[in-house]
């Protein structure tokens, strides 16, 4: 019946786009490929794919097939892994998922010294914009979750770290930079610079100008701190990022000014339940937590 071997092809169907192609990325020969496929059809009398032009379409009982495969194959690629390091007589890796774009910085601080008194133990960070945290954590693509927004979920644990303020950061001789808070009309002709991220995750948005029904004469985004900071520097529009962030760039002309009543967030630490005993991830929490 269903078997491994079957998510991986549909997987690398997927990916490819061809059976040609697909038989090559698993190193397999294109009528040993079909072959499989083939027989799993005939055992559960469900059609898993069919052909168009050079390309194959998955049928829904495919994709049901390779939504299966996404979540299963990190999980026994993972397993893997865990078994090659323990024969090698390493003690694994700690897998970081990061949601806070900020905290790069700050994580840097503690990956250090974890390092230092965990040789055995490698450290792997995953940042993207459209990162999908609590989803790598169910499926084993990652162990810990550094997160501004946790989702309370059965079977994850979330830890909060440190907390800090969200703030605006301007230009020192902006002219908002004579107001000592932020209202959200005084947005309305500023050209906001943000991460590439979805408006409703950004919190100067959720928080702050779509509950006073406001939005910036211009809405822009940036992949990288440093180059959003510099562009304020320049004068070229406003940015809203972490108090703390601020603080390690004292060469630019720039100054905060509270939003509101202020935006106060947390960074939390989430991990999956049944790792809260792997001593070298609760190691890492405690780390974290010391001196945020």
């Amino acid at each position: 019946m269903l078997e491994r071997s079957h998510l991986q092809i549909i997987r690398a169907i997927d990916q490819c786009g061809t059976l040609t192609e697909a038989a090559a990325q698993l190193h397999l020969t294109q009528p040993a490929l079909s072959h499989a496929i083939r027989k799993l059809e005939d055992q559960t009398g469900a059609k898993v794919w069919q052909k168009e032009g050079r390309g194959l379409r998955l049928t829904q009982a495919g994709q049901y097939l390779l939504s299966q495969a996404h979540r299963l194959l990190p999980q026994f690629e993972y397993a893997e892994t865990r078994l090659d390091q323990y024969a090698k007589g390493q003690r694994g890796a700690l897998r970081v998922g990061m949601e806070c774009h900020p905290c790069y910085q700050w994580l840097l601080q503690k990956v250090s010294p974890f390092l230092a008194a965990w040789p055995d133990v490698d450290v792997d960070v995953k940042q993207k914009f459209q990162f999908g945290g609590v989803g790598a954590l169910f499926a084993h693509e990652i162990d810990l979750l550094i997160t501004p927004d946790p989702i309370q979920h059965t079977g994850l644990n979330f830890t909060p770290v440190f907390g800090y303020e969200m703030v605006l950061v301007l230009h020192k001789d902006h002219k908002l930079a004579a107001n000592k808070v932020i209202i959200a009309e005084d947005l309305r002709q500023e050209t906001l610079i943000t991460y590439p991220v979805a408006v409703e995750r950004l919190d100067v948005f959720n928080q702050f100008l779509l509950p006073a029904a406001c939005l910036p004469k211009q809405h822009k985004t940036i992949e990288t701190t440093e180059i959003m900071l510099h562009m304020v520097a320049a004068q070229r529009g406003v940015c809203a990022l972490p108090a703390w962030l601020i603080q390690q760039y004292p060469e630019l002309p720039l100054t905060t000014r509270s939003l509101g009543n202020g935006i106060q967030k947390h960074i939390h630490l989430g991990i999956r339940e049944n790792d809260q005993t792997v001593d070298y991830i609760e190691a890492f929490m405690q780390l974290c937590a010391e001196n945020s």
